[in-house]
């Protein structure tokens, strides 16, 4: 783990590069772009496009001079500028970055601390819908010990860890990804990486647990408590999460394509596979908590992975989004109403408590069901495996009173197209229980704070007033 001094020098190298000329007349001028462009990324009005050739030629200009601060991407860099110079020369029609995407390989480049310039019109997951032209600073985090986990049982070469030093307004979102095929191309290319903000996971993380855990006077573990104090720790900690959890959607008994991409379904479906991914975290830092060949750093980042999964999905997942077809929040809602009823989650006396000791065998054991489930989905028609995705599901959460799927399939067009019944599905299929109404009315506020956070450590202010 970084040092206090080193942690201070790091910040210091942030603010330098934040309040290098180049940096800011790059992020001015493609902010200032972003006003023009339509939300396919083209600059429809001809009226605007001198003011567009001006600002495309600021950006090429302050791309050339940031590049020598980025040797290893180069070649990446230098297709960056060739694009905006044919975007410009083709009228600034819907823009095509696909040369320079294919450059940008930093998945190849997994060393902590090393920093990229990403620049690309592309939209931001969580965050903005319009392919802008967007620019963001970040630095990889890679810790020795998710190397070595990466190395052996734990590979996945398209993983990219990383934290925020800079960004557009696009990023000044709940967006906490960098994914390739976000970017404005002529053509879908193989994706060979994906990039995850640990930083700002872990901030969001730390601030509306310790919002939580004191409306309901929940008691932490000292060491789950630690979390809330370290910045760092918690953002290594969301790493190993993260690397378990990406490499999940494509392992296992998965039926065909859980994701079913471009096809319409309901919207619990993405529940129980995101909550798949993250209950094999789970499951495997309990083994790797448990296995004395893992390094001592990995074994304790296990123990946290466990405690984050459980706080971050009954607490800032089960509350954060809207009503509407929200599965990520359903998701949150079917682990803590399954902790509860396997009494390993008490609400009492106006006081939460968990029963650390069991809660390990509770939550794996949710996981279970959900294998279950896909493995016998592989021999099962499509509609079939819908219906008992819904049964395990509402078999914990209740269902809204007035779901025509909560009738049972005699209620149901199963005759018809699947999208009858896909229609069917409420918004809010599975509301707030009366625990989460109260509780989401109280900490709504810290979690609406979370917006646009970023993982600045708390020697950050001290840093910036040296660098002054």
């Amino acid at each position: 783990m970084p040092t206090a001094t080193q942690r201070i020098s790091e910040t210091l190298a942030d603010h330098q590069l934040r309040s290098n000329p180049a940096w800011t007349a790059l992020k001015n001028a493609a902010t200032e772009l972003q006003l023009i462009q339509a939300q396919d990324g083209s600059v429809p009005e001809p009226a605007d496009r001198p003011t567009a050739s001006k600002l495309a030629a600021v950006i090429r200009e302050s791309v050339a001079e940031l590049a020598p601060l980025f040797p290893h991407d180069a070649e990446y860099l230098g297709e960056v500028q060739e694009a905006f110079a044919k975007w410009e020369a083709a009228g600034f029609a819907v823009p095509d970055f696909l040369e320079a995407l294919q450059a940008f390989q930093p998945q190849l480049h997994r060393t902590d601390g090393l920093r990229h310039l990403v620049v690309f019109p592309m939209y931001t997951q969580n965050g903005s819908t319009n392919r802008f032209v967007e620019a963001v600073l970040i630095e990889v985090i890679w810790p020795d010990f998710i190397a070595e986990l990466e190395a052996g049982e734990y590979s996945n070469a398209l993983f990219l860890p990383i934290r925020f030093i800079d960004f557009t307004p696009g990023y000044d979102t709940n967006s906490a990804v960098l994914f390739p095929e976000s970017v404005a191309v002529r053509e879908t290319p193989e994706f060979t990486w994906g990039a995850i903000f640990a930083d700002r996971e872990a901030a969001r993380f730390r601030r509306v647990l310790r919002a939580a855990a004191e409306t309901t006077r929940l008691e932490l573990p000292e060491d789950a408590a630690g979390l809330l104090d370290d910045q760092q720790l918690t953002q290594s900690t969301f790493v190993m999460w993260d690397l378990i959890h990406d490499r999940t959607h494509m392992r296992g008994d998965l039926p065909f394509d859980p994701f079913m991409i471009k096809q319409r379904m309901p919207f619990f479906l993405y529940t129980l596979e995101e909550l798949r991914c993250d209950l094999t975290a789970f499951r495997e830092s309990v083994k790797i908590e448990k296995d004395k060949e893992s390094s001592a750093e990995a074994r304790k980042h296990a123990k946290l992975v466990q405690y984050a999964v459980i706080f971050d999905r009954i607490f800032r997942f089960a509350m954060t989004g809207p009503r509407v077809r929200n599965y990520d929040g359903l998701g949150g809602q079917l682990l803590f109403a399954w902790m509860h009823q396997h009494r390993v989650l008490h609400w009492t006396d106006t006081k939460l408590t968990i029963d650390w000791d069991n809660v390990a065998d509770v939550v794996i054991a949710l996981g279970q069901e959900i294998e279950e489930l896909y493995w016998r989905s592989i021999d099962r028609p499509k509609i079939a495996h819908w219906l008992e995705a819904y049964k395990l599901i509402s078999a914990t959460v209740t269902p809204h009173p007035a779901s025509t799927w909560a009738k049972g399939p005699d209620a149901l067009p199963l005759a018809g197209p699947p999208r009858a019944l896909t229609d069917l599905v409420l918004d809010d299929e599975f509301p707030y229980s009366m625990f989460y109404e109260a509780l989401e009315k109280k900490i709504r506020p810290v979690i609406e704070s979370t917006c646009g956070i970023t993982g600045e450590s708390d020697l950050g202010s001290k840093a910036t007033e040296a660098a002054a």
